[in-house]
């Protein structure tokens, strides 16, 4: 009947961007008026020569239908009032859904325990329990170089943003740099670390053209920022009371570590001195995400694009680190970076780490642990995974909760986003990949196929393919049905030249 109603209705209305600002007057609208003519207006408004996919927003409710389907009662009769509809820019590019395993790879003789694309997606790297870095071919999905040179589990893997340096750290508290061309050791083996090394983390490419510097967290509760070319620790940061679980190094040349002794600290690179200490938490502090982490992984590599752009400044470092802060500036907009913190206390904390040590918000809803969080590229949604069996999604803004991804029957590992942020894959102790439909908020694709737990996922930054890692020794690679047959006959070329 409502609907009925709102056929002769109107409403004065006006867009606003994500950032608060108007977009023309406000204009006279019918309450029956669906999203795509929503697209058409708004695209002329913003005189668009080629149109831009948007969402639009009324008081936090997305509009997919109609207006009046989206508006409270209260809206619904104060039509005197001027109601904002903001319109949020989606990516213009589209991700396929992965649908189906196109190789399952063997090769390490243990768990693999990290799996990564390089910046590109043109390279893969593992890491495993059986010491070894692995290098995989993409376009024919077989092995490429085996990596020796630690003596324990490699624990964490981490790509430098020009894609042209891994680095590797191990439970022996070492820490190797690789060329993923040739598969050599790059250096001297960096050591200095008492205990494991938890995570790694380059500085981003727009503050460090070379990629030289390097930061690692061990169990021995410290963070040593590496030379990379000298082969050489430039700073040690100490100051937390337990384990370093996590690093994340900040396009404003913070770095942010979280730990077992339940805090979070700031501090400044280039000194190491500590800014200040975010405290909240209950218990150990697990995992950390960045709003910009994705623009900084991809450093000037363009997912729209599947390429680096511009085209004709490729070999230059120093031109690609000026596209790659175009790229971050883009990505952050107007304020600071966020941070989110996910812990063993079930809650999650958002926070503007730049400038204040209190929380934004505390994210609660998880039954137990926080193993993985990530923001997603666009920046504006944050996937909390848990050992609750869960996948929850929450706004990337103001911590607000969204919805729940139930499917799994046993501990969320690990997500990855998809690089245009409408699809989030997880994987999980119950030996499965799931992809989830973010707009629709439901299950999209199951994807069986491991014989145990899978610990690592990761998505291609140009969105052609998923990888996955974990208990059973096997790297599998995941595409959409459509790439499949193409991938087969690549697969089969290099087979036969191999045999000649």
């Amino acid at each position: 009947m409502e609907e009925a109603d709102s056929d002769d209705k109107r409403i004065l209305a006006q867009f606003k961007s994500e950032n608060g600002d108007v977009t023309g007057n406000a204009f006279d609208l019918p309450l029956n008026v669906t999203a795509d003519k929503l697209q058409l207006i708004c695209n002329a408004l913003l005189a668009n020569e080629d149109p831009i996919p948007y969402s639009f927003f009324v008081n936090d409710v997305e509009v997919t239908d109609n207006l009046v389907k989206s508006l409270d009662s209260k809206a619904l009769e104060d039509t005197e009032q001027v109601l904002d509809i903001v319109y949020l820019p989606q990516a213009i590019f589209r991700v396929r859904a992965v649908t189906r395993c196109t190789s399952t790879i063997p090769g390490h003789a243990e768990a693999v325990i990290s799996v990564a694309f390089s910046p590109d997606g043109r390279y893969l790297a593992s890491g495993s329990g059986d010491t070894t870095v692995r290098f995989w071919d993409v376009t024919t999905e077989t092995p490429h170089h085996t990596c020796k040179g630690h003596k324990h589990w490699v624990l964490c893997i981490a790509w430098s943003p020009d894609g042209r340096k891994l680095a590797s750290g191990c439970k022996n508290s070492q820490i190797c740099v690789w060329d993923p061309e040739t598969g050599q050791q790059k250096g001297k083996t960096l050591i200095g670390h008492k205990q494991w090394i938890t995570w790694l983390a380059w500085k981003p490419f727009h503050l460090d053209a070379e990629c030289r510097f390097l930061a690692s967290s061990s169990k021995d509760g410290t963070i040593k920022i590496w030379d990379t070319l000298l082969s050489q620790c430039h700073i040690t940061l100490s100051g937390h009371l337990q384990s370093v679980t996590c690093i994340k190094w900040g396009g404003s040349n913070l770095i942010y570590s979280s730990s077992q002794d339940r805090t979070i600290k700031v501090w400044r690179s280039e000194d190491g001195v500590l800014c200040r200490t975010l405290q909240g938490h209950g218990h150990w502090v697990n995992i950390l995400a960045l709003s910009t982490d994705y623009v900084m992984r991809t450093g000037a590599f363009d997912p729209v694009n599947a390429k680096i752009v511009p085209q004709d400044i490729q070999e230059s470092a120093e031109e690609l680190s000026k596209v790659a802060k175009e790229r971050y500036e883009k990505a952050k907009g107007a304020g600071s970076e966020r941070l989110v913190s996910g812990s063993d206390d079930f809650t999650l904390y958002l926070w503007q780490p730049e400038e204040d040590k209190k929380p934004v918000t505390r994210m609660t809803g998880h039954q137990q642990l926080i193993n993985d969080v990530r923001f997603s590229p666009d920046t504006r949604l944050v996937a909390s995974a848990s050992f609750d069996k869960s996948v929850k999604l929450w706004d990337g803004k103001n911590g607000k909760f969204l919805t729940t991804f139930r499917g799994h029957v046993n501990r969320v590992y690990q997500v990855a986003w998809s690089a245009d942020s409408r699809l989030l894959c997880s994987g999980s102790s119950d030996s499965t990949l799931k992809v989830w439909d973010i707009k629709q908020k439901k299950l999209l694709i199951d994807l069986p196929g491991h014989a145990d737990e899978v610990y690592a996922v990761d998505w291609s930054p140009d969105g052609q393919r998923v990888a996955s890692g974990g208990k059973d020794k096997v790297l599998k690679i995941w595409t959409d049905g459509q790439t499949d047959d193409g991938l087969q006959a690549i697969r089969k070329a290099h087979l036969s030249f191999q045999l000649m």
